[in-house]
């Protein structure tokens, strides 16, 4: 039998695309002119407001009060940036604050490297990474004055949460998940009503828990500062929905797996280490990403309680007399942040899903 090999079918250019698509009749293309109009507009708007019009400069607040309509006083963040990073850390002290945030970011950079990827070198680096962080924002250690919780704050204090609940939730979120996955009845139901009932709960209410009731129910050997008692609430909200996507991780490989490492004479730690979790994670691996992007989105929840995180520090820095008429370009500022962050961590997951291969075969 002679095989008929298909002619190529002529890909249309960009500009041919672009007619068939948007202009195509007379509706469309009016359709499209119209807001095409739209977005010019807006765009040219906010690129005025931004930059054109837009005032610069620490001591041009009084230029700003006299172009209040006309354009951004993006003044206020050049005069009052120190708050937003910061927060209420001494002055003097500061550089600490910034240095530990920058070793958060080298380690997050080295986590990229494949060389990092395995069981004892990812969580050695990140418990190091934060151990030092941890020392520099609190001191005592190595001849650095101490400095309490309470006066931390910024963009410092919103790293130390995320990290903090990423470090306890991860493991904690293991653990549940093999638990909901144990054959004895009693403690898969135990755990599954634990799972369930957290989830079922605010974020929000969990943090007002163990940051205000706790207190009345623990010995005063095991309160503690209320900031760790969030952080505690906040890492068993993240280990149960996480504990889910693990879980989720582990149903999707085949029982063949698991009945190949028994045969090999693997012991139960031995095919969970080895065989179950690397490959779970794998499958797991965009949930989880996104899991942890809207964890660290949602540590500006403890704003509500009190802590003065980034975005309370941005609140502040432009609720005085001077600039409380420059809020939104204070908010923009802090807007641009967690936009930074969140998008490294995007791209992250990304670069590990090409890395990995998730969802090929």
């Amino acid at each position: 039998m002679t095989h008929v090999i298909p002619a190529s079918v002529p890909q249309p250019s960009f500009a041919e695309a672009i007619k068939g698509r948007y202009f195509s009749t007379r509706r469309d293309t009016i359709v499209s002119l119209v807001f095409a109009a739209i977005a010019i507009w807006l765009g040219w708007s906010l690129v005025s407001w931004a930059l054109v019009n837009a005032t610069f400069g620490a001591g041009q607040g009084d230029v700003c009060r006299e172009n209040m309509h006309g354009g951004a006083c993006w003044s206020v963040v050049s005069a009052r940036w120190r708050i937003v990073l910061f927060g209420l850390y001494p002055f003097e002290e500061q550089w600490r604050s910034g240095l530990a945030c920058a070793i958060m970011v080298i380690v997050a950079i080295l986590s990229c490297v494949p060389w990092f990827w395995s069981p004892r070198r990812l969580p050695v680096l990140w418990v190091a990474g934060f151990a030092a962080f941890y020392i520099l924002m609190r001191g005592g250690l190595f001849g650095l004055p101490e400095v309490a919780e309470q006066n931390w704050g910024g963009l410092a204090l919103t790293v130390f949460i995320f990290a903090a609940v990423v470090l306890l939730g991860m493991p904690l979120a293991i653990v549940f998940a093999l638990l909901r996955r144990s054959e004895l009845p009693w403690i898969a139901n135990t755990m599954a009503l634990v799972i369930d009932t957290i989830r079922s709960l605010p974020l929000l209410s969990i943090m007002f828990t163990f940051a205000i009731v706790l207190p009345f129910v623990l010995p005063g050997w095991a309160i503690g500062d209320k900031l760790y008692r969030v952080i505690a609430g906040y890492a068993l909200f993240f280990a149960c929905y996480q504990a889910e996507i693990i879980r989720g991780g582990m149903q999707a490989l085949p029982n063949g797996q698991e009945e190949a490492a028994k045969a090999l004479g693997m012991t139960y730690w031995q095919r969970i280490g080895y065989i179950i979790l690397p490959q779970a994670f794998r499958n797991a691996l965009p949930p989880t990403i996104n899991q942890i992007v809207i964890t660290f989105k949602e540590t500006s929840l403890v704003t509500i309680i009190g802590f003065f995180d980034v975005m309370a520090s941005g609140r502040a820095a432009s609720g005085t007399a001077e600039w409380n008429f420059a809020t939104i370009e204070m908010y923009v500022f802090v807007g641009l942040i967690f936009f930074v962050f969140v998008f490294s961590l995007s791209r992250y997951g990304a670069y590990l899903e090409r890395r990995l291969r998730v969802g090929t075969r």
